[in-house]
């Protein structure tokens, strides 16, 4: 298992807002629960005011579920650039499922994804993450 510190937080936070210097979302979307601290530190440090949630249920502690479900999708508009953040993309199932869900509600807006931590083995690349994933992580958040 392998701890992830608030100090690493700091430096990868640091790393996505570097990163998305060109890009400048008008919107981010933070996947509940493992994205609302990483989106609520983007939105500060970017200053982007349009912070929203959307939850999504696939995993049981460290059991992965059948189904995917998502619920509380924002209203975000259209024309808008957005930044989907979370966690880990770990299988990719989820992340694949949010974009796709709103790409389809709302198909005017330009999407990106960041997440902090990536397995290489997943279905999904994020546009920015900052570690490769190859174990279980325990967050700092989470003890």
């Amino acid at each position: 298992m392998f701890y992830y510190e608030i100090d690493m937080f700091y430096e990868d936070v640091q790393k996505v807002t570097n990163d998305l210097a060109e890009y400048r979302p008008d919107i981010i979307v933070a996947v509940a629960r493992g994205g609302v601290t990483f989106g609520h530190f983007i939105s500060e440090k970017m200053g982007v005011r349009h912070l929203y949630t959307i939850n999504s249920i696939h995993y049981n502690g460290q059991e992965k579920l059948e189904t995917i479900d998502l619920f509380n999708i924002p209203h975000i508009g259209k024309d808008k650039k957005v930044l989907v953040v979370d966690d880990i993309v770990d299988s990719g199932d989820s992340m694949l499922e949010v974009l796709d869900v709103l790409k389809k509600k709302y198909p005017n807006n330009t999407y990106k994804s960041a997440v902090l931590f990536y397995k290489k083995s997943a279905c999904y690349c994020p546009d920015f993450y900052c570690r490769e994933a190859k174990e279980w992580i325990e967050f700092f958040w989470s003890v």
